[in-house]
């Protein structure tokens, strides 16, 4: 089982991967790298989508059906960061049966999440830096933080969306956490996308995915437009001394979403000394 994939990005849309491989049942996942001045049209079709902004400036026309009425408008954005490590995400929600025309105002690269959607959500959405929300989690070499795009209280279907930032050195997803199984309150089935980014560019980090029975025992070096798939077991990473690790994460799950995670029990005691 190989779940890292690797990508050196071109021009247009960059598939990483669809539905149904690596055990991905929700998550389609790729990267959009527009020049500045081209463009790329597309549609929604029977999906969710959310374009997370890497970095750069641009516009998006979009045109959203809903019972028989169309609405059409458009998001500029022309404040974008110019890379994870310079400021907050600026994020495109866009609904099933959705057409959408975007230009590059300068050099952009967005995320593309997507999802197949069974109802309607909420209608096409311009999320801002400033409606993110920020956390810090863990302490002595696993601290991290976390800026949570889309949660729940957002009307997605599947998608619970964020970023994280590692400092050199340091661990994520730690005490090792999964979440495989729905029993809430305490754990919540989503499979999880990770996709990583480095300062400087060269830097480095491990990611591993396992299960305590050993059935799953991947560990992969990850590096800059390196994302790993996540369809289910424990996923701590850390990165390499000297370098920011930047991951964008994105999960989807079709019973509730959150999060919620149950802790490997072997390093629970971790979070406690």
């Amino acid at each position: 089982m190989n779940l890292r994939i690797p990508l050196r990005p071109v021009q247009g849309y960059n598939k990483i991967f669809d539905v149904g491989e690596y055990g991905m049942k929700l998550t389609r996942f790729g990267l959009l790298k527009l020049a500045k001045g081209t463009s790329y049209e597309g549609a929604t079709g029977e999906s969710e989508l959310a374009l997370v902004l890497i970095g750069g400036n641009f516009n998006i026309a979009h045109k959203h059906s809903k019972n028989g009425c169309s609405f059409a408008d458009e998001f500029d954005v022309r404040d974008g960061r110019t890379s994870p490590f310079t400021g907050k995400p600026h994020c495109v929600y866009l609904p099933r049966h959705t057409k959408f025309y975007v230009t590059a105002l300068s050099d952009v690269e967005l995320a593309w999440n997507e999802s197949p959607a069974t109802r309607d959500t909420a209608r096409p959405t311009l999320i801002r830096p400033e409606d993110t929300r920020h956390i810090e989690l863990g302490k002595d070499n696993w601290t991290r933080t976390s800026e949570i795009i889309l949660d729940e209280k957002f009307d997605s279907e599947h998608f619970y969306i964020g970023e994280g930032m590692i400092p050199s050195g340091n661990w994520s997803g730690y005490p090792s956490h999964r979440h495989d199984v729905n029993d809430p309150p305490r754990e919540l089935d989503m499979e999880e996308t990770y996709f990583y980014l480095y300062d400087p560019p060269q830097g480095f980090g491990f990611q591993s995915v396992y299960e305590p029975d050993g059935s799953v025992n991947e560990a992969y070096r990850v590096q800059a437009y390196d994302t790993v798939a996540i369809p289910h077991g424990y996923h701590p990473l850390v990165g390499a001394p000297g370098y920011s690790m930047y991951y964008l994460w994105t999960m989807a799950g079709d019973q509730g979403r959150g999060l919620i995670s149950s802790m490997d029990p072997a390093h629970a005691w971790v979070k406690n000394q």
